[in-house]
C-alpha cells in the first residue's frame, strides 16, 4: 500500500510540474514585466531626439535599432493604450520630421525600418507628414528593376512590413509584388543558391555564411537573431496582408517550415542558442533570438495557424525563460546579444552585460510578450 501511495504521489507531483511548465504567467504579471522594462528605457531616454552613441560612432535616433524598439512600443500601446506611449512615439517622429536617416532616396532597409512606426501612427491620425517620406522612399523602388537590395536577412524585418503596410493602406498590389520580388531574390539568389535552406527550414544571415562556411563543429551557421528577424518579418507581413493578397501562401509555407524547424532546437531551459545548429558555438541564454521565435509561436497560436498542443508548451517555456532570467529589478534586460551578424558578435552575453545598443533588444522582448498576452488561457 505504501508503494502504491508513493507512486501516486510521484505521479501527482509530476502532473503538477508538467502543468506548471506548460502554463503561462498571469496576464497582469506579463503586463507588469513589459511596463517595467519599458519604463526603464523611457527614463533613460527622455529626449527622443538624442543621438545614440555607439561603440564606433554616434548615430541619429531613427536608425533601425530604435525603429525596432518603437515596433515593440506600438505593440504595447495596443494592449495597454497609455497616452504617454503614443506621445513618446509621436515625439520621436516629430523630432526627425518623419524622415529617414539618409533621406527619401535611400534603398537601405535599415533606414526604412522607422517607417513601420510612422505608418502605424499615420493610421491612428492620418497627418500627411507622417507617411510622406517613407512612402516616397518605397515608391522610388516600385518601378526600378533593381531587386538585390536585401542581401542580409535582417533587411526582411526592417522593410517588408513597410511594403505590406503601404499596399494595404492604398489597396495597391504593386507594393506586394515588389516586396515579393525583393524577398524572393534574398531567398533564392543571394549567395550560392539563396539564403534559405529549405531542407533545414532555416536561413543563413548573408552570403558569407552559406556553405562551405561552417561552425567549428562543421555545422551550418544559422544565427538565431538573423532567423528571428525573418520570423518577425513573416509574422508582421502575414498580419497585414489581405487574405487574397498575392504570395501570401508562400510566406505562410515558409513561416510554418521555420516554426517546425525551431522546435527541436530549443534548449531545455526555454532559450535558443545564438548558433542554432551548433550549441557549442557560443551557446547559452540569449534574449533577442528567443524573443523573436516566441513572438512567432505566440502569433501562430493566436491565429489558429499552429497546433496548440504542439507549440503551446515550448512557447510557455520560452515565456518563463525570458521573464524569469533576463529582467533586472529595475527593468534592465540581460542576456541581450549586441549588434552584429553572427553568433560570436557581442560575446560573452550575460545577465549583467550592457549591450552596445539597448533599444532593439527591448523591442524584441515587447513584441514577444505582447503577443503572449493575447493568448487565450
Amino acid at each position: 500500500m505504501k508503494k502504491i501511495i508513493s507512486a501516486l504521489t510521484i505521479i501527482f507531483l509530476l502532473a503538477r510540474f508538467c502543468a506548471f511548465a506548460q502554463s503561462l504567467p498571469k496576464n497582469q504579471d506579463i503586463l507588469k514585466t513589459i511596463n517595467l522594462a519599458n519604463e526603464y528605457f523611457m527614463l533613460r531616454w527622455p529626449d527622443v531626439s538624442k543621438p545614440i552613441a555607439g561603440p564606433d560612432k554616434t548615430r541619429p535616433s531613427n536608425i533601425w535599432t530604435r525603429g525596432v524598439y518603437y515596433e515593440g512600443l506600438m505593440a504595447l500601446y495596443k494592449i495597454d493604450p497609455q497616452k504617454r506611449y503614443y506621445d513618446y512615439a509621436v515625439a520621436w517622429g516629430d523630432a526627425h520630421k518623419w524622415g529617414l536617416r539618409n533621406g527619401i532616396a535611400t534603398r537601405n532597409a535599415d533606414d526604412q525600418c522607422c517607417g513601420q512606426t510612422y505608418i502605424d501612427l499615420y493610421v491612428i491620425d492620418p497627418k500627411p507628414e507622417r507617411i510622406r517620406d517613407i512612402k516616397a522612399s518605397i515608391d522610388s523602388m516600385l518601378n526600378n528593376p533593381k531587386k538585390d537590395d536585401w542581401w542580409w536577412v535582417d533587411a526582411l524585418q526592417m522593410a517588408m512590413p513597410v511594403f505590406a503596410q503601404l499596399g494595404a493602406i492604398y489597396e495597391d498590389n504593386r507594393y506586394f509584388e515588389k516586396m515579393h520580388e525583393l524577398y524572393l531574390y534574398t531567398k533564392t539568389r543571394h549567395g550560392e543558391k539563396g539564403l534559405y535552406n529549405e531542407a533545414d527550414g532555416l536561413w543563413w544571415r548573408d552570403k558569407d555564411f552559406d556553405p562551405p562556411y561552417a561552425t567549428p563543429a562543421g555545422k551550418s551557421c544559422y544565427w538565431a537573431r538573423g532567423n528571428g528577424w525573418v520570423v518577425a518579418a513573416l509574422v508582421r507581413v502575414l498580419d497585414i496582408l489581405p487574405k487574397d493578397a498575392p504570395h501570401r501562401d508562400e510566406y505562410l509555407k515558409t513561416y510554418l517550415e521555420m516554426m517546425n524547424a525551431l522546435l527541436p532546437l530549443q534548449r531545455t531551459d526555454g532559450f535558443w542558442n545564438a548558433s542554432l545548429a551548433d550549441p557549442n558555438d557560443f551557446g547559452g541564454k540569449e534574449l533577442t533570438g528567443t524573443s523573436l521565435f516566441l513572438y512567432g509561436m505566440a502569433w501562430g497560436i493566436n491565429k489558429g495557424i499552429l497546433d496548440r498542443r504542439k507549440f503551446y508548451p515550448p512557447m510557455a517555456k520560452a515565456t518563463h525563460a525570458i521573464m524569469n532570467n533576463c529582467v533586472h529589478p529595475n527593468g534592465f534586460l540581460g542576456y541581450v546579444q549586441g549588434t552584429g551578424k553572427e553568433p560570436k558578435d557581442g560575446q560573452p552575453v550575460s545577465y549583467d552585460k550592457v549591450p552596445d545598443y539597448e533599444d532593439f533588444g527591448l523591442g524584441c522582448f515587447m513584441l514577444a510578450l505582447t503577443e503572449v498576452y493575447k493568448i487565450k488561457r
